[in-house]
Protein backbone atom coordinates (compact mmCIF):
# COMPACT_ATOMS: atom_id res chain seq x y z
CA UNK A 1 0.00 0.00 0.00
CA UNK A 2 1.34 3.39 -1.04
CA UNK A 3 -1.58 5.55 0.03
CA UNK A 4 -0.90 8.47 2.44
CA UNK A 5 -4.04 7.29 4.28
CA UNK A 6 -1.77 4.97 6.29
CA UNK A 7 -0.05 7.92 7.93
CA UNK A 8 -3.34 9.70 8.58
CA UNK A 9 -4.74 6.55 10.17
CA UNK A 10 -1.63 6.20 12.34
CA UNK A 11 -1.90 9.81 13.53
CA UNK A 12 -5.62 9.49 14.29
CA UNK A 13 -5.31 6.14 16.06
CA UNK A 14 -2.27 7.14 18.11
CA UNK A 15 -3.92 10.45 19.04
CA UNK A 16 -6.93 8.58 20.44
CA UNK A 17 -4.66 6.22 22.40
CA UNK A 18 -2.62 9.12 23.79
CA UNK A 19 -5.72 11.05 24.83
CA UNK A 20 -7.05 7.95 26.59
CA UNK A 21 -3.81 7.55 28.56
CA UNK A 22 -3.75 11.27 29.31
CA UNK A 23 -7.26 11.13 30.74
CA UNK A 24 -6.42 8.05 32.80
CA UNK A 25 -3.65 9.96 34.60
CA UNK A 26 -5.46 13.30 35.01
CA UNK A 27 -8.95 11.98 35.82
CA UNK A 28 -9.58 14.21 38.81
CA UNK A 29 -13.08 12.86 39.48
CA UNK A 30 -12.31 9.18 38.88
CA UNK A 31 -14.93 9.01 36.15
CA UNK A 32 -13.22 6.38 33.99
CA UNK A 33 -14.24 2.83 34.99
CA UNK A 34 -11.43 0.51 36.08
CA UNK A 35 -12.44 -2.07 33.47
CA UNK A 36 -11.73 0.39 30.67
CA UNK A 37 -8.39 1.26 32.21
CA UNK A 38 -7.44 -2.42 32.40
CA UNK A 39 -8.32 -2.89 28.73
CA UNK A 40 -6.11 0.04 27.85
CA UNK A 41 -3.23 -1.26 29.94
CA UNK A 42 -3.51 -4.85 28.76
CA UNK A 43 -1.50 -4.08 25.63
CA UNK A 44 1.35 -2.31 27.44
CA UNK A 45 4.23 -4.76 27.07
CA UNK A 46 6.10 -4.66 30.39
CA UNK A 47 3.04 -4.27 32.67
CA UNK A 48 1.33 -7.15 30.85
CA UNK A 49 4.46 -9.32 31.06
CA UNK A 50 4.89 -8.76 34.79
CA UNK A 51 1.18 -9.32 35.45
CA UNK A 52 1.23 -12.58 33.51
CA UNK A 53 4.15 -13.99 35.51
CA UNK A 54 2.42 -12.95 38.72
CA UNK A 55 -1.09 -14.31 37.98
CA UNK A 56 -0.22 -17.01 35.40
CA UNK A 57 -3.50 -16.52 33.56
CA UNK A 58 -3.77 -16.29 29.80
CA UNK A 59 -6.17 -13.35 29.97
CA UNK A 60 -3.34 -11.21 31.33
CA UNK A 61 -0.94 -12.14 28.51
CA UNK A 62 -1.44 -9.01 26.45
CA UNK A 63 2.29 -8.97 25.69
CA UNK A 64 1.76 -12.07 23.54
CA UNK A 65 -0.72 -10.11 21.43
CA UNK A 66 1.93 -7.40 21.03
CA UNK A 67 4.48 -9.99 19.87
CA UNK A 68 1.99 -11.45 17.38
CA UNK A 69 1.19 -7.96 16.14
CA UNK A 70 4.92 -7.33 15.68
CA UNK A 71 5.38 -10.58 13.74
CA UNK A 72 2.56 -9.52 11.43
CA UNK A 73 3.07 -5.77 11.01
CA UNK A 74 6.49 -4.83 12.43
CA UNK A 75 6.99 -2.36 15.28
CA UNK A 76 3.55 -0.79 15.00
CA UNK A 77 3.29 -1.04 18.79
CA UNK A 78 5.84 1.77 19.13
CA UNK A 79 3.84 4.19 16.95
CA UNK A 80 0.26 3.10 17.66
CA UNK A 81 0.09 1.83 21.26
CA UNK A 82 3.08 3.08 23.27
CA UNK A 83 2.18 6.40 24.96
CA UNK A 84 5.83 7.36 25.36
CA UNK A 85 6.50 6.70 21.67
CA UNK A 86 3.49 8.77 20.67
CA UNK A 87 4.66 11.52 23.00
CA UNK A 88 8.10 11.47 21.35
CA UNK A 89 6.43 11.97 17.97
CA UNK A 90 4.68 15.01 19.41
CA UNK A 91 7.95 16.49 20.70
CA UNK A 92 9.69 15.72 17.40
CA UNK A 93 6.98 17.67 15.65
CA UNK A 94 7.52 20.63 17.98
CA UNK A 95 11.26 20.45 17.35
CA UNK A 96 10.60 20.57 13.63
CA UNK A 97 8.50 23.68 14.04
CA UNK A 98 11.13 25.44 16.16
CA UNK A 99 14.09 24.61 13.97
CA UNK A 100 13.64 23.07 10.56
CA UNK A 101 16.87 21.15 10.65
CA UNK A 102 15.51 19.02 13.51
CA UNK A 103 13.25 17.43 10.91
CA UNK A 104 16.23 16.49 8.79
CA UNK A 105 17.11 13.22 10.44
CA UNK A 106 19.01 11.32 7.74
CA UNK A 107 20.28 7.76 7.88
CA UNK A 108 22.46 6.82 10.84
CA UNK A 109 24.12 3.54 11.60
CA UNK A 110 22.39 1.56 14.39
CA UNK A 111 23.80 1.56 17.91
CA UNK A 112 23.83 -2.23 17.80
CA UNK A 113 26.29 -2.89 20.61
CA UNK A 114 24.71 -0.37 22.98
CA UNK A 115 21.09 -1.42 22.55
CA UNK A 116 21.67 -5.19 22.72
CA UNK A 117 24.04 -4.79 25.66
CA UNK A 118 21.40 -2.76 27.53
CA UNK A 119 18.77 -5.38 26.71
CA UNK A 120 21.00 -8.17 28.00
CA UNK A 121 21.97 -6.30 31.18
CA UNK A 122 18.32 -5.45 31.87
CA UNK A 123 17.26 -9.09 31.45
CA UNK A 124 20.05 -10.41 33.70
CA UNK A 125 19.47 -7.84 36.46
CA UNK A 126 15.71 -8.50 36.33
CA UNK A 127 16.22 -12.25 36.74
CA UNK A 128 18.72 -11.85 39.60
CA UNK A 129 17.74 -8.73 41.55
CA UNK A 130 14.20 -7.86 40.50
CA UNK A 131 12.37 -5.53 38.15
CA UNK A 132 13.70 -2.11 39.19
CA UNK A 133 15.91 -1.59 36.14
CA UNK A 134 13.19 -2.99 33.91
CA UNK A 135 10.61 -0.53 35.17
CA UNK A 136 13.23 2.25 35.17
CA UNK A 137 13.57 1.87 31.37
CA UNK A 138 10.03 0.69 30.58
CA UNK A 139 8.42 3.26 28.24
CA UNK A 140 4.98 3.04 29.85
CA UNK A 141 6.43 3.54 33.34
CA UNK A 142 8.45 6.54 32.20
CA UNK A 143 5.33 8.06 30.66
CA UNK A 144 3.33 7.37 33.84
CA UNK A 145 5.93 9.00 36.08
CA UNK A 146 6.09 12.06 33.85
CA UNK A 147 2.31 12.43 33.91
CA UNK A 148 2.06 11.90 37.65
CA UNK A 149 4.92 14.10 38.81
CA UNK A 150 4.70 16.96 36.33
CA UNK A 151 1.59 17.01 34.15
CA UNK A 152 -1.12 16.19 36.68
CA UNK A 153 -0.09 18.96 39.14
CA UNK A 154 -0.29 21.46 36.27
CA UNK A 155 -3.75 20.16 35.34
CA UNK A 156 -4.86 20.47 38.98
CA UNK A 157 -3.65 24.07 39.16
CA UNK A 158 -5.53 24.92 35.96
CA UNK A 159 -8.63 23.11 37.27
CA UNK A 160 -8.56 24.99 40.57
CA UNK A 161 -8.10 28.30 38.79
CA UNK A 162 -11.08 27.59 36.52
CA UNK A 163 -13.10 26.31 39.48
CA UNK A 164 -12.53 29.55 41.37
CA UNK A 165 -13.72 31.65 38.42
CA UNK A 166 -16.81 29.51 37.76
CA UNK A 167 -17.74 29.52 41.47
CA UNK A 168 -18.15 33.31 41.28
CA UNK A 169 -20.92 32.71 38.77
CA UNK A 170 -22.51 29.96 40.92
CA UNK A 171 -21.31 27.24 38.55
CA UNK A 172 -20.03 24.23 40.47
CA UNK A 173 -19.31 21.70 37.72
CA UNK A 174 -15.66 21.61 38.76
CA UNK A 175 -14.34 20.59 42.16
CA UNK A 176 -11.37 22.01 44.03
CA UNK A 177 -8.52 19.49 44.20
CA UNK A 178 -5.59 20.03 46.59
CA UNK A 179 -2.12 19.92 45.06
CA UNK A 180 -0.14 17.27 46.90
CA UNK A 181 3.58 17.27 46.29
CA UNK A 182 6.14 14.52 46.81
CA UNK A 183 9.50 14.28 48.52
CA UNK A 184 12.00 16.35 46.55
CA UNK A 185 14.39 13.48 45.78
CA UNK A 186 11.73 11.37 44.04
CA UNK A 187 11.58 13.97 41.28
CA UNK A 188 15.19 13.32 40.25
CA UNK A 189 14.68 10.17 38.16
CA UNK A 190 11.50 11.38 36.38
CA UNK A 191 13.14 14.73 35.69
CA UNK A 192 16.31 13.14 34.28
CA UNK A 193 14.35 10.85 31.95
CA UNK A 194 12.01 13.67 30.94
CA UNK A 195 14.96 15.86 29.96
CA UNK A 196 16.80 12.98 28.27
CA UNK A 197 13.90 11.68 26.21
CA UNK A 198 12.43 15.11 25.57
CA UNK A 199 15.77 16.42 24.35
CA UNK A 200 16.43 13.37 22.17
CA UNK A 201 12.98 13.48 20.60
CA UNK A 202 13.22 17.23 19.93
CA UNK A 203 16.53 16.88 18.10
CA UNK A 204 17.04 13.23 17.12
CA UNK A 205 13.59 11.72 16.69
CA UNK A 206 13.23 8.14 17.94
CA UNK A 207 16.78 7.72 19.24
CA UNK A 208 15.66 6.62 22.74
CA UNK A 209 13.45 3.91 21.24
CA UNK A 210 16.26 2.56 19.08
CA UNK A 211 19.19 2.86 21.47
CA UNK A 212 18.01 2.53 25.09
CA UNK A 213 14.44 1.20 25.32
CA UNK A 214 14.51 -2.59 26.04
CA UNK A 215 10.99 -3.03 24.65
CA UNK A 216 11.94 -1.35 21.38
CA UNK A 217 15.08 -3.48 21.06
CA UNK A 218 13.19 -6.71 21.75
CA UNK A 219 10.39 -5.89 19.32
CA UNK A 220 13.03 -4.92 16.77
CA UNK A 221 14.34 -8.49 16.89
CA UNK A 222 10.85 -9.87 16.28
CA UNK A 223 10.25 -7.37 13.47
CA UNK A 224 12.96 -9.12 11.43
CA UNK A 225 10.35 -11.84 10.88
CA UNK A 226 7.39 -9.53 10.23
CA UNK A 227 5.15 -10.29 7.25
CA UNK A 228 4.36 -6.65 6.46
CA UNK A 229 7.09 -4.05 6.24
CA UNK A 230 8.20 -0.88 4.45
CA UNK A 231 9.74 -1.62 1.06
CA UNK A 232 11.55 0.46 -1.60
CA UNK A 233 10.92 -0.21 -5.28
CA UNK A 234 14.38 0.10 -6.82
CA UNK A 235 12.97 0.43 -10.35
CA UNK A 236 11.14 3.68 -9.57
CA UNK A 237 13.29 5.16 -6.77
CA UNK A 238 15.43 8.11 -7.91
CA UNK A 239 17.48 8.27 -4.68
CA UNK A 240 16.32 11.79 -3.89
CA UNK A 241 16.83 11.10 -0.18
CA UNK A 242 13.60 12.69 1.04
CA UNK A 243 12.54 9.46 2.76
CA UNK A 244 15.78 9.35 4.73
CA UNK A 245 15.49 12.98 5.78
CA UNK A 246 11.92 12.46 7.00
CA UNK A 247 12.53 9.16 8.82
CA UNK A 248 12.34 9.82 12.55
CA UNK A 249 14.06 6.48 13.24
CA UNK A 250 16.98 7.32 10.89
CA UNK A 251 16.73 3.79 9.47
CA UNK A 252 16.42 4.37 5.70
CA UNK A 253 19.65 4.00 3.72
CA UNK A 254 18.25 5.25 0.41
CA UNK A 255 21.58 4.88 -1.40
CA UNK A 256 21.41 1.11 -0.87
CA UNK A 257 17.61 0.84 -1.01
CA UNK A 258 17.76 -0.61 2.49
CA UNK A 259 15.42 -0.14 5.46
CA UNK A 260 16.51 -1.35 8.89
CA UNK A 261 13.31 -3.10 10.03
CA UNK A 262 14.67 -3.47 13.58
CA UNK A 263 14.43 0.31 13.98
CA UNK A 264 11.47 1.12 11.70
CA UNK A 265 8.40 2.00 13.79
CA UNK A 266 5.95 2.08 10.85
CA UNK A 267 5.18 5.78 11.10
CA UNK A 268 4.59 5.85 7.29
CA UNK A 269 6.19 9.29 6.94
CA UNK A 270 8.37 7.94 4.14
CA UNK A 271 5.34 6.83 2.10
CA UNK A 272 3.82 10.29 2.29
CA UNK A 273 7.03 12.18 1.53
CA UNK A 274 8.23 10.05 -1.41
CA UNK A 275 7.59 12.01 -4.66
CA UNK A 276 8.18 8.92 -6.83
CA UNK A 277 5.69 6.65 -5.02
CA UNK A 278 8.55 4.17 -4.72
CA UNK A 279 7.90 3.27 -1.07
CA UNK A 280 5.10 0.96 0.04
CA UNK A 281 3.92 -1.01 3.06
CA UNK A 282 3.27 -4.54 1.91
CA UNK A 283 4.01 -8.24 2.32
CA UNK A 284 7.69 -9.07 2.40
CA UNK A 285 9.10 -10.65 -0.74
CA UNK A 286 11.94 -13.10 -0.82
CA UNK A 287 14.86 -11.90 -2.88
CA UNK A 288 15.72 -14.02 -5.87
CA UNK A 289 19.23 -15.36 -6.04
CA UNK A 290 21.23 -14.09 -8.98
CA UNK A 291 24.36 -15.70 -10.40
CA UNK A 292 27.59 -14.08 -9.30
CA UNK A 293 28.73 -12.88 -12.73
CA UNK A 294 29.21 -9.21 -11.94
CA UNK A 295 32.92 -8.38 -12.34
CA UNK A 296 32.53 -5.62 -9.75
CA UNK A 297 31.50 -8.20 -7.18
CA UNK A 298 34.44 -10.36 -8.13
CA UNK A 299 36.78 -7.43 -7.60
CA UNK A 300 35.14 -6.75 -4.25
CA UNK A 301 35.64 -10.35 -3.13
CA UNK A 302 39.22 -10.37 -4.36
CA UNK A 303 39.90 -7.07 -2.65
CA UNK A 304 38.38 -8.34 0.60
CA UNK A 305 40.65 -11.39 0.53
CA UNK A 306 43.67 -9.18 -0.07
CA UNK A 307 42.66 -6.94 2.82
CA UNK A 308 42.41 -9.98 5.09
CA UNK A 309 45.96 -10.84 4.07
CA UNK A 310 47.04 -7.26 4.79
CA UNK A 311 47.46 -6.21 1.15
CA UNK A 312 45.26 -3.19 0.27
CA UNK A 313 44.23 -3.11 -3.40
CA UNK A 314 45.43 0.47 -3.82
CA UNK A 315 48.94 -0.55 -2.86
CA UNK A 316 49.22 -3.35 -5.41
CA UNK A 317 50.02 -0.88 -8.16
CA UNK A 318 52.06 1.37 -5.90
CA UNK A 319 54.53 -1.40 -5.20
CA UNK A 320 55.74 -1.17 -8.78
CA UNK A 321 55.50 2.50 -9.66
CA UNK A 322 55.92 4.47 -6.44
CA UNK A 323 59.42 4.52 -4.96
CA UNK A 324 59.62 3.78 -1.28
CA UNK A 325 61.26 6.39 0.89
CA UNK A 326 64.18 4.97 2.86
CA UNK A 327 64.77 8.12 4.90
CA UNK A 328 62.19 9.74 7.14
CA UNK A 329 61.17 13.29 6.32
CA UNK A 330 62.05 15.94 8.88
CA UNK A 331 60.14 19.11 8.01
CA UNK A 332 56.66 19.18 9.50
CA UNK A 333 53.77 20.22 7.25
CA UNK A 334 52.73 23.77 8.15
CA UNK A 335 48.97 23.23 8.12
CA UNK A 336 47.32 26.29 9.62
CA UNK A 337 43.75 25.51 8.56
CA UNK A 338 41.83 22.21 8.17
CA UNK A 339 40.24 21.35 4.83
CA UNK A 340 36.45 21.56 4.91
CA UNK A 341 34.55 19.16 2.57
CA UNK A 342 33.28 20.43 -0.80
CA UNK A 343 29.97 22.27 -0.58
CA UNK A 344 30.78 23.59 2.89
CA UNK A 345 31.29 27.16 1.53
CA UNK A 346 33.29 28.08 4.62
CA UNK A 347 34.27 26.40 7.87
CA UNK A 348 32.01 28.76 9.85
CA UNK A 349 28.99 28.16 7.62
CA UNK A 350 29.61 24.42 7.56
CA UNK A 351 29.84 24.10 11.35
CA UNK A 352 26.57 25.95 11.91
CA UNK A 353 24.55 23.27 10.10
CA UNK A 354 26.60 20.07 10.45
CA UNK A 355 25.19 17.68 13.07
CA UNK A 356 28.08 15.20 12.74
CA UNK A 357 25.69 12.51 11.54
CA UNK A 358 28.62 10.83 9.72
CA UNK A 359 26.48 9.99 6.67
CA UNK A 360 29.04 11.60 4.38
CA UNK A 361 31.90 9.84 6.18
CA UNK A 362 30.32 6.41 5.82
CA UNK A 363 29.54 6.97 2.13
CA UNK A 364 32.80 8.60 1.01
CA UNK A 365 34.19 6.25 -1.67
CA UNK A 366 37.84 7.11 -1.00
CA UNK A 367 37.74 7.42 2.79
CA UNK A 368 39.14 10.94 2.78
CA UNK A 369 36.36 12.20 5.08
CA UNK A 370 37.23 11.46 8.67
CA UNK A 371 35.63 12.54 11.97
CA UNK A 372 37.49 15.56 13.31
CA UNK A 373 39.05 15.67 16.73
CA UNK A 374 40.27 19.21 17.43
CA UNK A 375 40.92 20.35 13.86
CA UNK A 376 37.86 22.64 14.00
CA UNK A 377 38.12 23.19 17.74
CA UNK A 378 36.05 21.63 20.52
CA UNK A 379 32.76 22.57 18.87
CA UNK A 380 33.68 20.61 15.74
CA UNK A 381 34.48 17.25 17.30
CA UNK A 382 33.15 14.40 15.08
CA UNK A 383 32.31 16.71 12.18
CA UNK A 384 33.83 15.53 8.88
CA UNK A 385 37.24 16.84 7.87
CA UNK A 386 39.43 15.99 4.88
CA UNK A 387 42.39 13.80 5.87
CA UNK A 388 44.68 13.49 2.87
CA UNK A 389 46.97 11.02 4.60
CA UNK A 390 44.06 8.54 4.50
CA UNK A 391 42.51 9.31 1.15
CA UNK A 392 41.84 11.95 -1.50
CA UNK A 393 38.82 13.77 -2.90
CA UNK A 394 37.87 12.12 -6.19
CA UNK A 395 37.83 14.70 -8.99
CA UNK A 396 34.61 13.28 -10.46
CA UNK A 397 32.69 12.70 -7.22
CA UNK A 398 30.03 14.84 -5.50
CA UNK A 399 28.45 12.16 -3.31
CA UNK A 400 28.92 13.93 0.04
CA UNK A 401 27.16 17.05 -1.26
CA UNK A 402 24.27 14.94 -2.54
CA UNK A 403 23.53 13.02 0.66
CA UNK A 404 24.08 15.65 3.37
CA UNK A 405 20.77 15.73 5.29
CA UNK A 406 21.21 19.17 6.85
CA UNK A 407 22.53 21.12 3.85
CA UNK A 408 25.79 21.74 5.71
CA UNK A 409 27.34 20.58 2.44
CA UNK A 410 25.47 22.45 -0.27
CA UNK A 411 24.76 20.53 -3.49
CA UNK A 412 27.38 21.09 -6.18
CA UNK A 413 27.11 20.16 -9.82
CA UNK A 414 30.23 18.37 -10.98
CA UNK A 415 31.55 21.24 -13.08
CA UNK A 416 31.25 23.66 -10.17
CA UNK A 417 32.92 21.19 -7.82
CA UNK A 418 35.88 20.91 -10.22
CA UNK A 419 36.52 24.64 -9.80
CA UNK A 420 35.89 24.86 -6.03
CA UNK A 421 39.18 25.43 -4.25
CA UNK A 422 39.09 23.73 -0.85
CA UNK A 423 42.71 24.66 -0.14
CA UNK A 424 46.03 25.32 -1.81
CA UNK A 425 49.00 23.06 -2.48
CA UNK A 426 52.39 23.64 -0.82
CA UNK A 427 55.66 21.90 -1.69
CA UNK A 428 58.42 21.15 0.85
CA UNK A 429 61.58 20.45 -1.16
CA UNK A 430 63.55 19.33 1.92
CA UNK A 431 61.15 16.39 2.37
CA UNK A 432 61.12 15.29 -1.26
CA UNK A 433 62.89 11.99 -2.03
CA UNK A 434 64.07 13.45 -5.33
CA UNK A 435 66.32 15.81 -3.35
CA UNK A 436 67.10 13.60 -0.34
CA UNK A 437 67.60 10.25 -2.08
CA UNK A 438 68.28 11.27 -5.68
CA UNK A 439 65.41 9.03 -6.75
CA UNK A 440 62.96 9.70 -9.57
CA UNK A 441 59.39 9.98 -8.34
CA UNK A 442 56.72 12.28 -9.77
CA UNK A 443 53.81 10.58 -7.96
CA UNK A 444 52.27 13.92 -7.03
CA UNK A 445 52.38 15.26 -10.58
CA UNK A 446 50.98 12.06 -12.08
CA UNK A 447 48.05 12.13 -9.68
CA UNK A 448 47.08 15.82 -9.94
CA UNK A 449 43.87 16.12 -12.01
CA UNK A 450 44.32 19.83 -12.79
CA UNK A 451 48.10 19.71 -13.29
CA UNK A 452 48.60 22.24 -10.53
CA UNK A 453 51.63 20.07 -9.70
CA UNK A 454 54.07 19.55 -12.57
CA UNK A 455 57.68 18.46 -12.92
CA UNK A 456 60.65 20.70 -13.80
CA UNK A 457 64.35 19.83 -14.38
CA UNK A 458 66.40 19.39 -11.21
CA UNK A 459 69.75 17.62 -11.37
CA UNK A 460 70.94 15.56 -14.30
CA UNK A 461 68.03 13.45 -15.52
CA UNK A 462 66.02 14.07 -12.38
CA UNK A 463 62.93 16.27 -12.28
CA UNK A 464 61.30 17.76 -9.20
CA UNK A 465 57.76 19.05 -8.47
CA UNK A 466 56.68 22.64 -8.87
CA UNK A 467 53.22 24.01 -8.09
CA UNK A 468 50.65 26.44 -9.47
CA UNK A 469 48.29 27.24 -6.56
CA UNK A 470 45.93 29.27 -8.77
CA UNK A 471 44.56 26.17 -10.55
CA UNK A 472 44.83 23.89 -7.49
CA UNK A 473 41.44 22.79 -6.13
CA UNK A 474 42.85 21.23 -2.94
CA UNK A 475 41.67 17.69 -3.70
CA UNK A 476 44.68 16.19 -1.90
CA UNK A 477 45.57 13.57 -4.51
CA UNK A 478 49.16 14.80 -4.56
CA UNK A 479 49.46 14.63 -0.76
CA UNK A 480 47.92 11.16 -0.62
CA UNK A 481 50.28 9.87 -3.33
CA UNK A 482 53.48 11.27 -1.82
CA UNK A 483 55.56 8.36 -0.45
CA UNK A 484 57.48 10.29 2.23
CA UNK A 485 56.82 9.62 5.92
CA UNK A 486 55.98 10.79 8.52
CA UNK A 487 55.66 14.21 6.85
CA UNK A 488 54.66 14.66 3.23
CA UNK A 489 56.77 16.57 0.76
CA UNK A 490 53.60 18.13 -0.65
CA UNK A 491 50.45 19.01 1.24
CA UNK A 492 47.21 21.00 1.06
CA UNK A 493 46.46 23.81 3.50
CA UNK A 494 42.73 24.52 3.81
CA UNK A 495 40.93 27.71 2.86
CA UNK A 496 38.75 29.09 5.71
CA UNK A 497 36.39 30.22 2.95
CA UNK A 498 36.27 28.18 -0.24
CA UNK A 499 37.56 30.00 -3.30
CA UNK A 500 37.13 29.62 -7.05
CA UNK A 501 40.18 28.16 -8.78
CA UNK A 502 41.22 29.19 -12.26
CA UNK A 503 40.22 26.73 -14.92
CA UNK A 504 43.25 24.69 -16.05
CA UNK A 505 44.28 25.15 -19.64
CA UNK A 506 45.26 21.52 -20.10
CA UNK A 507 42.52 19.15 -21.26
CA UNK A 508 44.19 16.43 -19.17
CA UNK A 509 42.16 17.67 -16.24
CA UNK A 510 39.06 16.18 -17.81
CA UNK A 511 40.46 12.65 -17.75
CA UNK A 512 38.45 10.42 -15.44
CA UNK A 513 40.36 9.37 -12.35
CA UNK A 514 39.96 5.66 -11.55
CA UNK A 515 38.61 4.68 -8.12
CA UNK A 516 41.74 2.67 -7.34
CA UNK A 517 43.95 5.71 -7.87
CA UNK A 518 46.79 6.67 -7.59
CA UNK A 519 48.33 3.79 -9.56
Amino acid sequence: MKTPFLRKFRILFSAVVFICFFLVFVDLKNLIPVNYINILLSLQFIPSLLKFFDLRTFITAGFIAVLILTLLTGRTYCSFLCPLGIGQDFFSRIGGRIRKKFRRYGYKKPFTVIRYTLLGITAVITLIWGVYMLTLLDPYSIFGRFMTYFVKPVVIVINNFAEGILAKFDIYSLIHVPVLGFKPFVYIVPAVFALLIGGLSLTKGRLYCNMICPVGTLLGLFSKLSLFRIRIDESTCTRCGRCSIGCKSSCIDFLRYDIDVTRCVDCFNCIKICPDKAISYSLVRLKKKTPETDPGRRRFVAGSLLLLLGIPTVLRGQEKKVPKATKQSTVKEDKTCPVCPPGGISIEDFQQDCTACSLCISNCPTGVLQPAWLEYGVSGIMQPVMDYHRGFCNYNCTKCTEICPTNALHPLVLEAKKLTQLGQVHFIKDNCIVKNEKTACGACSESCPTKAVYMVPYEGDLVIPETNPEICIGCGQCEYSCPTTPYKAIFVNGNPVHQVAKKPESTEAEIAIPDEFPF
